[in-house]
């Protein structure tokens, strides 16, 4: 059921040219369940090359050409949602319902960036002069590469290809080698949807190598990113030096604020749902949550019984809630991080160790009380673990909310307006969440500020990554 994957290069599935392949894992039981090809630069070159005549023959398509092309491979992408869904929970971990969520999220992207290329509008500026007439235009940037992570392998590449084809651009997409075969399949549903050769171009391969080609090549006109603060900071200096656009959506440490005017059951229900989403491998998932002294108690416990709750197991057993991690190295992290809580006094409330069964599992974990000098309270978790502390005052929340230089996505709960209005303010975040989380969706940005990187994809600002903007200053004269 589960498919070897090849490079995606001019139109054509192939293997390496230096013929080497890494091995699939399948992170419910550690166990090898296919492999993949791995890019050299020969097949870098050729995708290079593809990438170029590609975007050459779809910049020159009409917009509404792009727009269906795109419509259609989200409908394929629905049609085959029972396959790709498995295949996405078999490579990644995430339980079979949220995988069906990941690729109806994806053909989300693709159908908002369909109708959004439409709209992709200039302007005429009013002149000074009558016979002078004035234009702004918005044209395709070129040749983007874009690198995708493995904890949303689909809907993080819709999210960078769908708007980069609706401009009119072509793509170099470098997804994860860990999870290969479901980004493929959204390769797969674009080209079946009547995507020309060259204009979408899929490797995997050693991320160090790749990147590095990719950006040294005069022709890769932008960067988009989505990963680790760490490796973002080094591509974005790269880019920096070669003048290239880039879009970074990098890591995040998500604060919570539950105000005691909120309803702290709802929160905490909530908070418990999205918390171990995904095992809790989402840059915007919340982290340090913090809770009023006078609900703090009774907010732990409803957390603590909620989460212990929650079914562990393989994502393809529909009574799961929660699948494994999706690697070794997360699991190794979790350790290391409870570790360190213990020894500097946190109370661990629930969880803290490994599944004990086969494969990448670690159970949903609370701490309570954390010092923020901990490495938990400093360092992004990015698993199922959740730090609750207490706060006295408004000041001191937000002074929390804002003291690590991460600012992706931040969330409070409370009834009151200007409570609201203090937190929209004064908390340093690129996406703020009010009693509900409100974010990933296409219609909307995404994006963060500080070291979670800078840019957005999702709504407008989606497209306009990928639209550079040409001035045009046209004076006419009389032929005689």
């Amino acid at each position: 059921m589960y498919p070897d994957t090849k490079l995606l290069i001019d139109g054509q599935w192939r293997t390496s040219s230096p013929d080497e392949r890494s091995e699939v894992i399948d992170p419910a039981t550690n166990e090898k369940i296919s492999t993949v090809e791995r890019a050299g630069s020969r097949d870098l070159i050729d995708a290079v090359s593809a990438a170029i005549r590609g975007f050459e023959l779809w910049r020159n398509l009409s917009a509404l050409e792009r727009s269906e092309v795109l419509r259609r491979g989200a409908g394929i992408l629905r049609e085959r949602i029972d396959e790709t869904a498995k295949i996405l929970t078999i490579e990644q971990g995430k339980p079979l319902r949220e995988a069906m969520a990941e690729i109806n999220g994806a053909a989300e992207h693709l159908e908002w960036a369909a109708e959004e290329g439409r709209r992709a509008y200039g302007r005429v500026i009013p002149s000074r002069r009558p016979d002078v007439r004035q234009l702004v235009l918005r044209e395709p940037v070129g040749v983007v590469a874009a690198f995708s992570p493995w904890n949303f392998p689909v809907t993080i590449a819709a999210a960078k290809v769908g708007p980069a084809l609706a401009a009119g651009c072509s793509v170099i997409l470098k997804p994860s080698e860990e999870t290969p075969a479901a980004p493929a399949a959204l390769g797969r549903a674009l080209q079946d949807a009547g995507l020309p050769p060259g204009v979408l171009n899929i490797v995997y391969g050693d991320s160090r190598m790749i990147s590095k080609f990719l950006l040294g090549q005069k022709t890769i006109r932008k960067l988009s990113f989505t990963g680790s603060t760490r490796v973002g900071r080094e591509l974005a200096a790269v880019a920096a030096h070669q003048l290239k656009l880039a879009t970074m959506e990098l890591g995040g440490h998500a604060p919570v604020i539950v105000f005691e005017d909120a309803n702290w059951k709802r929160a905490a229900d909530i908070l418990v749902e999205r918390k171990y989403r995904n095992a809790g491998q989402v840059c915007g998932s919340p982290t340090r949550i913090l809770v009023q002294a006078s609900i703090f108690d009774q907010f732990v416990d409803r957390f603590i019984s909620q989460a212990a709750e929650i079914k562990v197991g393989s994502g393809l057993d529909p009574e799961t809630i929660m699948g494994p991690m999706a690697n070794a190295r997360g699991v190794f992290t979790m350790e290391k991080l409870v570790s360190d809580f213990v020894s500097s006094g946190a109370q661990v409330a629930l969880g803290g160790h490994r599944g004990n069964r086969p494969g990448f599992f670690f159970e949903p974990t609370v701490v309570v009380n954390a010092p923020v000098t901990s490495r938990g309270m400093n360092e992004e978790p990015f698993g199922p673990l959740a730090m609750i502390n207490r706060f006295e005052d408004e000041s001191e929340a937000i002074a929390e909310a804002n003291r690590l230089e991460y600012g992706l996505a931040a969330y409070a709960y409370t009834s009151s307006t200007r409570r609201s209005h203090l937190f929209t303010s004064k908390v340093e975040a690129g996406i703020l969440c009010i009693n509900h989380e409100g974010r990933g969706l296409p219609e909307t940005p995404n994006g963060g500020v500080k070291d979670s990187g800078h840019g957005a994809e999702g709504g407008i600002e989606g497209l306009d990554a990928f639209l550079t903007t040409k001035f045009v200053s046209e004076m006419a004269f009389n032929d005689t």
